[in-house]
């Protein structure tokens, strides 16, 4: 996956940092050891297929960029890590699934732009081995992703790594459902914990409306303002002054971790924290199992990549 604030056609599609390297690398490993455990699979019919799935695929690459502290702050709701410097080419999540090995039976890869589609075609071009087994689908990707997830009786003799890694909060609950409801995905999910939702979750707690619809699509329920504002009270020579109270931060990270538990077979108890160059926590990558007879390998082997990245 990669990221830019803004694009034009012939430019990397960029998005650097630190944390985008052990992200990558969580994956990457990952990868290795799910194709791996699963390589001599027995099924009926021999008919057992495994697929690595990318939403907001990007371009296949991306651009790291060298830290520059002079930068100045971004205030946007969702900003990108904007640290202007000399730039090296790197492998993306979609690239770099396409050169694991044992490979993968079948390869999705799902962007919205059309641009980057073509430039993810051309990765047919580059691995010529894999071409037809290498699908791009253009949409949004809560769609394109339910859409993936709704024959249910097609996940029996099916697997997959699936890797969403969103610019903001586009990812819906009801996607998230879907894919638990598989029973047979392996689901890597980038949070923008401080990159989206400690921003919209107001200090005030006044959060204009729009706001307020993404968090409860995002989190898929109301509840989430309940555990995120408290009022406390305290007693003054002129009576209990009352105040709203913001969560901190690992407050909303348990509470997502703990919806997940709610769906899927299994979920690592302890995510990855992904910070910026001056330790700011940006996102979360979260790990859930959809398979019950899969789950205890595949928590073994996400949690200890997680606490490697630490």
């Amino acid at each position: 996956m990669t990221r830019s604030r803004v694009t034009s056609k012939g430019k990397a599609h960029s998005f650097g940092g630190d944390w985008t390297e052990k992200k990558l690398d969580v994956l990457k490993h990952y990868l290795v050891a799910y194709t791996t455990a699963l390589k001599d699979k027995p099924s009926a019919n021999n008919a057992f297929r495994k697929a690595y799935i990318d939403a907001f695929a990007g371009t296949g690459t991306r651009t790291a960029r060298e830290r520059d502290t002079s930068s100045a702050p971004d205030t946007l709701l969702f900003p990108d890590l904007n640290e202007p410097a000399p730039q090296r080419l790197l492998e993306g999540s979609a690239k770099l699934a396409l050169q694991v090995e044992p490979r993968f039976e079948s390869y999705i890869f799902i962007e919205r732009s059309h641009e980057r589609c073509q430039q993810l075609k051309a990765l047919k071009q580059e691995f010529p081995a894999l071409a037809d087994d290498i699908v791009v689908r253009q949409g949004e990707a809560n769609a394109e992703i339910q859409k993936l997830c709704a024959p249910l009786n097609a996940w029996k003799s099916r697997r997959a790594v699936l890797f969403l890694d969103p610019y903001g909060m586009q990812v819906e609950w009801k996607t998230i459902q879907a894919i638990a409801a598989t029973k047979a995905i392996d689901l890597w999910l980038l949070v923008p914990l401080g990159m989206g939702i400690n921003r919209v979750a107001t200090k005030s707690g006044k959060i204009p409306d729009p706001w307020r619809q993404r968090m409860n699509a995002f989190f898929g329920t109301k509840d989430w303002y309940d555990e995120f504002y408290k009022v406390e009270t305290t007693p003054t020579l002129f009576g209990d002054a009352q105040a709203q109270v913001k969560a901190p931060m690992d407050v909303m990270a348990r509470y997502f971790n703990n919806r997940l538990k709610e769906v899927f077979a299994g979920v690592a108890e302890k995510p990855g924290m992904l910070r910026n160059s001056a330790n700011n926590p940006l996102y979360l990558l979260c790990f859930a199992v959809g398979n019950e007879r899969g789950k205890n390998v595949a928590l073994r082997i996400a949690n200890h990549l997680l606490k490697e990245a630490r």
